[in-house]
C-alpha cells in the first residue's frame, strides 16, 4: 500500500509510505535521502551536472530496508525529493546566508557546523565541494522548499511516531541512510567499515538497541563501528527520547556494499543485503523497550508553520 502527501516541485508527492500490511512491531523505518525526483525547474538553477547532484543521495536506500518492512510490518516512511534541493535531516531553518538576496531572519539558524560547511536544509553545495548554484537565491524559495517538502516529511514522521507510541507503549526510529566506501581526508581505520551505527552517544536509544544491532551485524561478517565518524543527525537528535518511549538508531551503510557509487546503480550485492537486512531490523523489532507510564506528545519540526500549510 501507498500513501502520498502533497505534490512537490518535481509534481510528485513529498513522501510515499510502504506499508504492506498492518503495523505489527514498534519499529518505524525512515530514509530522508533516497529520494531522486529532480523536477526540471531545480535543474535549470543549478550549475552541476546531475551526476554530481546524485552524488549526494542515499540512493536506493528506501528499496534495501522496503523487504524488512514488508517481512516484519514496519512502515517505511521515504522522501521523494533529493537531498540536494531539500535536507530533511537537517534542523527546519538551518541556512546559509551567502547563499540568498536578503538578509535573512533572526529565527535562522545561519552559524551551524553543518552550515559552515554548506550543508544546510537547503544545501549550498554537493558533497565533492562544488556550489550547486550559480546565483544567489531568494530567501522565499527557500522557505517554498521547505513548507512543501521538509514540513510534509516531518509532519508524517512524527504521526507514525506518535501513532506507533499509541499502539504499542514504545516506538524505536531506525533511520536509515548510506555512506561512501571511502571518505576522503578519513583515517585509514575508518575507512573500510561496513555499517556504521549512531545514536548519539548512547543518548538517543536504549543501549540494547545499538548493542544488539553491533552483534548481529558481526555475527554476519560485517565490520560495524558505534558513533565514528557519524554518531547521529538532526533526526536522532530530534525524535531520540528515550524517557519519552521514542528511541532512535541511526544506521549508515557503506554504498559499495550494494551499489557502483560512480554509476549510481545496484550491483550484485544488493539483494544480499536486503536480505540481510530483514534480519537486522526483525532482531531489532523483538526487543522490549522500557515504555513510559504518560509519555508526552511528540512535536514535528516547525510544527506551527506545518498548522498554516
Amino acid at each position: 500500500m501507498q500513501r502520498a502527501s502533497i505534490s512537490d516541485f518535481a509534481g510528485l508527492p513529498a513522501f510515499r509510505i510502504h506499508a504492506a500490511t498492518s503495523q505489527r512491531v514498534p519499529v518505524v523505518l525512515a530514509s530522508a535521502h533516497s529520494g531522486s525526483a529532480y523536477g526540471a525547474e531545480f535543474l535549470e538553477r543549478t550549475r552541476v551536472p546531475l551526476a554530481s547532484l546524485r552524488q549526494a543521495e542515499d540512493a536506493f536506500v528506501d528499496r534495501l530496508f522496503m523487504p524488512a518492512s514488508t517481512a516484519i510490518g514496519a512502515p517505511l516512511l521515504r522522501a521523494t525529493f533529493p537531498r540536494a534541493m531539500v535536507d530533511a535531516n537537517r534542523e527546519p531553518f538551518e541556512l546559509d546566508p551567502a547563499m540568498f538576496v536578503e538578509d535573512l531572519p533572526a529565527y535562522v539558524n545561519s552559524s551551524s557546523p553543518r552550515v559552515a560547511a554548506g550543508l544546510g536544509v537547503v544545501p549550498r553545495m554537493v558533497g565533492d565541494g562544488e556550489e550547486i548554484y550559480g546565483e544567489r537565491l531568494h530567501f522565499a524559495e527557500a522557505l517554498a522548499r521547505i513548507d512543501r517538502l521538509y514540513l510534509p516529511y516531518h509532519a508524517a514522521l512524527t504521526r507514525l511516531v506518535e501513532r506507533t507510541v499509541a499502539k504499542f507503549g514504545v516506538c524505536l526510529l531506525i533511520d536509515c541512510h548510506s555512506m561512501p566506501s571511502v571518505v576522503a581526508g578519513m583515517p585509514d581505520d575508518k575507512n573500510g567499515v561496513d555499517f556504521v551505527l549512531g545514536d548519539l552517544h548512547g543518548t538517543s536509544c536504549d543501549p540494547r538497541v545499538s548493542e544488539t544491532a553491533l552483534r548481529a551485524l558481526r555475527r554476519s561478517g560485517r565490520r560495524a563501528e558505534r558513533n565514528a565518524p557519524y554518531a547521529g543527525g538532526f533526526v536522532t537528535r530530534h525524535y531520540g527520547q528515550p524517557a519519552n518511549g521514542v528511541h532512535v538508531l541511526q544506521v549508515e551503510i557503506a554504498r559499495g556494499l550494494y551499489m557502483d557509487e560512480t554509476a549510481v546503480e545496484p550491483n550484485q550485492g544488493f539483494d544480499g543485503l536486503a536480505r540481510e537486512l530483514v534480519g537486522l531490523v526483525g532482531s531489532l523489532s523483538r526487543l522490549r523497550l522500557p515504555r513510559p507510564a504518560r509519555p508526552e506528545r511528540v512535536r514535528a519540526p516547525g510544527e506551527a508553520r506545518v498548522a498554516r500549510l
